[in-house]
């Protein structure tokens, strides 16, 4: 049963070493995200997973305990692992979600459960995603999730995907959904806007949509904002 999320924004930017100069501008980001995972650990579960979307290139599915991860790919040399192997190191890489979400684990020193990971296609429809969650909140009796993924990328005419007047309206759906724990309101995000839109977290969002049915968790949004046209959020469900 899912006794606790956190849901942290996934760009590269949340580390010092690739922000660089502008590594301040998400200081407030960095801090939430510390405070949602204050939130998972002291729900003391027996096994977080860390849920992200899978990007261009890289694959969907889960990832075991250990699987190393890194940032060589935007340029900084840093390196981390999904939780502690339970024997060899895994092979393979993490996808780049799942690596932030291992570099904030990392910061916070986690120690308060075993990790696994879980690569979402950013094409899964909203049912196929509710049913991974369900699958993801049965695996043991107290579950906690750290879902990564952002909002939309067109909230300004310099981000990513220019300006979208439909960017704010749905990113403002996401907040609310985030803030009150509405499982229902993740559910009912709309798979070809946010397509369009470019808000890779709506199939992680949705996989937390499944996890939470029935566990009857309040929420809180520690963090929205869109400081380069990409929004981002920060909550926590417990």
């Amino acid at each position: 049963m899912l006794v606790a999320a956190a849901v942290c924004p996934s760009p590269p930017l949340l580390v010092p070493d690739v922000a660089a100069g502008a590594a301040s501008e998400l200081g407030t980001a960095r801090t939430a995200c510390a405070e949602a995972l204050g939130v998972l650990a002291g729900a003391r579960p027996e096994l977080l997973l860390v849920v992200g979307p899978a990007g261009p290139g890289e694959r969907p599915g889960p990832y075991a305990p250990g699987t190393p991860g890194s940032l060589e790919g935007v340029g900084v040399p840093a390196r981390f692992c999904l939780g502690t192997a339970e024997g060899p190191a895994p092979e393979g890489r993490l996808p780049l979600a799942l690596g932030v979400g291992a570099w904030l684990l990392e910061r916070a020193r986690w120690s308060s459960a075993p990790v696994e990971g879980l690569a979402v296609d950013t094409g899964l429809s909203a049912e196929r995603c509710k049913e991974a969650g369900r699958e993801l909140a049965g695996r043991v009796s107290r579950v906690a999730l750290l879902v990564m993924g952002d909002g939309s990328a067109c909230r300004s005419r310099k981000a990513p995907g220019y300006l979208d007047d439909r960017a704010a309206p749905f990113d403002a759906q996401v907040a609310r959904a985030l803030g009150t724990a509405d499982s229902a309101g993740l559910a009912a995000l709309d798979a070809a806007l946010a397509r369009e839109l470019g808000a890779a977290g709506r199939a992680p969002w949705q996989v937390l949509a499944g996890a939470a049915e029935g566990a009857r968790l309040s929420g809180r949004l520690l963090y929205e904002e869109a400081p380069y046209g990409v929004g981002y959020f920060v909550a926590a469900w417990s």
